[in-house]
């Protein structure tokens, strides 16, 4: 037990010194085979990355002298995975102690010394969206983060991306699952639906008074002793979703709730970028494309719950060959790691190409996120965020062997193994020296 207890350990001290690499953002990358999503396959070609930054790919290219070069002959080369629905990197997950909080933002609790960033990593994901949790019918701002472990959380922020915000449907704000001393409201799927418009009614009547108050303050004659409205943090956040200024990502499973919220957007005219989860996505896959709603999802995880029951494997591949932009996520758990194996088993359950299923986790949930202009896809002039497999990248027995964003190397799999049988040899030695001591004190 002790010794499984020290490997831990260890573990941990080596994710720490991994990180401390030079500022390798000038990098060139020779002989792999690069699946660059949109462009089809290079066969032993090359990528220069300069200030972090593609600049060129293709074939036969030389290094400029003096950058660092990594061999990846017989290894594949892909954009780094963006995972767009986690809760990691965060300190606080949900504010439970209202029903509406739009107000607060995840992005004030950032944690850039959670491991499961770094875990992450070793898939070979380079983006993640970090979530509030969906305990609240329209709950607090989200973020999206690149993963640069061992940085400071103010430089892990993407400002390119939308602006987004929490909302959730089903048996998660209705809170299903306790029952607190003192009941909130709402208790069932018809109070969420009317409390989401009843926030919204209150935020246009709250744009209205503010409209008002320009229109006489800019006016030939504004009033002696016109007074602004009072700043209500709650209704400016739902005023921005109103003025298409932040998008709605909504946590959802059921068809007929996704449907209620997407007739709810239209009156209201607020832009929902993506559905979360949307386990019965293929039974409206038609409606959310019509929408242009994006739809993000697990590959093959369902009836963990009653409103899951209907899930199906085929889920993410319908809705994509049906118009909907698809994304698999991790939700935060384990498969977080390895995404690439879900995008596989679109392969498999529904019949997508190689190409279709690698977008599922690079260029889609860049799409989602609106970063597609700067990642999720290998060309020049987009940001060098790319991950190297040992074998393609959608096999089965593949592993990702090294991470790298902007230029700069954030997971090397030997290095780490190098590193972690170093530290485990000098624990041993260690412990060897300790037990002699003690033996010899007893003589």
């Amino acid at each position: 037990m002790m010794r499984g207890k020290n490997i831990g350990i260890i573990v941990i001290a080596v994710m720490m010194i991994c990180p401390i690499w030079t500022n390798a953002q000038d990098l060139f990358i020779k002989n792999g085979t690069l699946l660059t999503v949109t462009k089809g396959t290079i066969e032993n070609g090359d990528i220069l990355i300069r200030n972090g930054i593609i600049q060129k790919i293709g074939r036969n290219l030389a290094p400029p002298p003096g950058i660092k070069v990594i061999d990846a002959t017989g290894k594949y080369v892909i954009p780094g995975l963006i995972d767009p629905h986690t809760h990691i990197a965060i300190t606080d997950i949900n504010e439970s102690s209202e029903t509406i909080t739009p107000e607060v933002s995840v992005g004030d609790v950032l944690n850039a010394d959670d491991p499961r960033i770094y875990y992450a990593l070793t898939g070979g994901v380079t983006i993640v969206h970090t979530m509030h949790g969906s305990g609240n019918p329209i709950g607090g701002q989200n973020i999206v983060l690149k993963l640069t472990w061992g940085r400071p959380s103010e430089e892990m922020v993407v400002h390119e991306a939308f602006k987004t915000i929490k909302f959730a449907l089903g048996e998660n704000p209705k809170q299903s699952y306790f029952n607190p001393p003192t009941p909130r409201y709402p208790k069932t799927r018809m109070g969420v639906a009317a409390i989401i418009r009843r926030e919204f009614m209150k935020a246009k009547a709250y744009m209205e008074k503010w409209d008002r108050y320009q229109r006489l303050k800019e006016s030939k004659n504004p009033p002696e002793f016109l007074m602004a409205p009072r700043r209500d943090l709650r209704m400016e956040t739902l005023a921005d979703v109103l003025k298409g200024k932040t998008w709605v990502r909504c946590h959802t499973y059921r068809a007929d709730e996704t449907l209620e919220l997407v007739n709810l957007s239209k009156e209201l005219r607020f832009k929902i970028a993506c559905v979360d989860h949307a386990s019965e996505a293929y039974k409206i896959a038609k409606e959310l494309a019509a929408e242009g709603i994006g739809a993000s999802m697990f590959i093959d995880t369902w009836a963990y719950k009653m409103e899951t029951a209907e899930g199906i494997a085929y889920n993410a591949a319908y809705c994509a060959k049906n118009g909907v932009v698809v994304s698999l996520n991790s939700d935060s758990g384990p498969q977080m790691m390895y995404l690439f194996n879900d995008a596989a088993k679109a392969m498999k359950y529904g019949g997508l190409s190689e190409s279709e299923a690698l977008k599922l986790i690079t260029l889609n949930p860049a799409i989602h996120l609106g970063v597609e202009k700067i990642v999720g896809s290998l060309e020049a002039g987009k940001h060098g965020d790319l991950a190297i497999f040992s074998e393609h990248t959608l096999s089965s027995s593949t592993c990702c062997e090294m991470t790298i964003i902007e230029g700069e190397i954030y997971f090397d799999r030997a290095a780490y193994l190098e590193e972690r049988e170093k530290k485990q040899k000098e624990r041993e030695e260690q412990e060897e020296k300790s037990k002699k001591k003690k033996e010899g004190g007893r003589g």
